[in-house]
């Protein structure tokens, strides 16, 4: 009963694929041919030009990767296996990274690592980034787990900055394919507001013991030395970052500088390349059990940190999307 049920809902989802490709075929031949239409029982034609009446490509890929995915989860439940006696840990990592993030997250890592009921890790990351140093600690973290079990990322929505330079720690990237990835780069802020405190007839006396230490400080402007200073701290997180990516991704630095702009990717423009394939969370368990070599495994779902305040300063140079820095902008 159940194998008959598998088979008519497969073919329904294979029928939904079919007329989802043919219906984008017909849309853009359409398309085609009203662009060279010409009526021809008027004189003159005013040329108007229709957006977005296009096929979207990345919408029918997300489409069909869906159906897919739909496929593949039926699959598991009219299989006949045997539960395995291997445990996959679900670890999120979630929100923007700072300090607590990875007093919390790096511990319990560590702690997987040393549980042999434990085969695998599937880390649920869904952030724009954060801190520097929270970051890397993390991201060192799962580079050791991945030495002594598989580790998956996985992220339904963002992975992004900092959150990218976690997953590309990992063996495999799965991302939803309208997850947004990448964001590689670097992000420094120094907020100049000398002239606002005079305004304002606020006047700051500082006591320091060396000449750099209150640099990047609001109060004052940055000294061209300075500035040239930052820089290069800033271009130094940047090489590791490459580094990171090139590494994690089996890419060359000058492949990994090609998607080091900045921005952000749809995740099924990018398979292959930032992310392995596109899936949903059952992809991601299904990818990770196919490197186990076992079926129906156990998946425990960890807890995550508690959220925190994020203060974001100038003196901190951050894998943070730049989208997000601006709720954060002292005033």
């Amino acid at each position: 009963m159940r194998e008959n049920l598998w088979k008519y809902v497969s073919l329904i989802l294979i029928l939904l694929l079919a007329m989802t490709s043919v219906s984008a075929v017909l849309l853009y031949m359409q398309n085609s041919s009203l662009r060279g239409y010409t009526p021809t029982n008027v004189t003159s034609v005013s040329q108007v030009r229709i957006e977005n009446v296009s096929c979207n490509n990345t919408e029918l890929l997300s489409e069909i990767s869906e159906l897919r995915g739909q496929i593949d989860f039926l699959k598991r439940f009219t299989a006949n296996g045997t539960p395995s006696n291997t445990t996959i840990a679900v670890v999120p990592l979630f929100g923007l990274i700072d300090d607590y993030t990875a007093l919390y997250l790096v511990p319990v890592l560590r702690r997987i690592a040393d549980n042999s009921s434990i085969g695998g890790v599937i880390l649920w990351i869904e952030s724009p980034g954060g801190e520097v140093g929270a970051v890397r600690d993390i991201y060192t973290a799962v580079r050791k787990l991945d030495l002594v079990k598989p580790v998956v990322a996985y992220t339904g929505g963002m992975a992004a900055s900092g959150g990218y330079y976690v997953a590309v720690a990992s063996d495999r990237i799965i991302a939803d394919p309208l997850a947004e990835v990448g964001s590689i780069g670097v992000i420094y802020v120094h907020y100049d507001m000398e002239k606002n405190y005079a305004q304002n007839g606020i006047k700051v006396d500082v006591f320091k013991t060396g000449k750099y230490k209150d640099m990047g400080a609001e109060w004052r402007a940055l000294t061209p030395e300075e500035r040239r200073m930052i820089a290069n701290m800033v271009d130094t997180y940047f090489k590791a970052f490459l580094t990171a990516v090139s590494t994690g991704r089996n890419m060359t630095i000058n492949e990994t500088q090609r998607y080091a702009t900045g921005r952000t990717w749809f995740a099924v423009n990018v398979t292959g390349t930032l992310v392995d394939s596109t899936g949903d969370m059952d992809t991601a368990i299904r990818t990770l059990e196919d490197m186990l070599n076992v079926t129906n495994a156990r998946v425990v779902v960890y807890s995550g940190p508690e959220p925190e305040n994020f203060g974001v300063y100038g003196s901190e140079a951050l894998f943070l999307d730049p989208r997000y820095l601006s709720a954060y902008i002292r005033r």
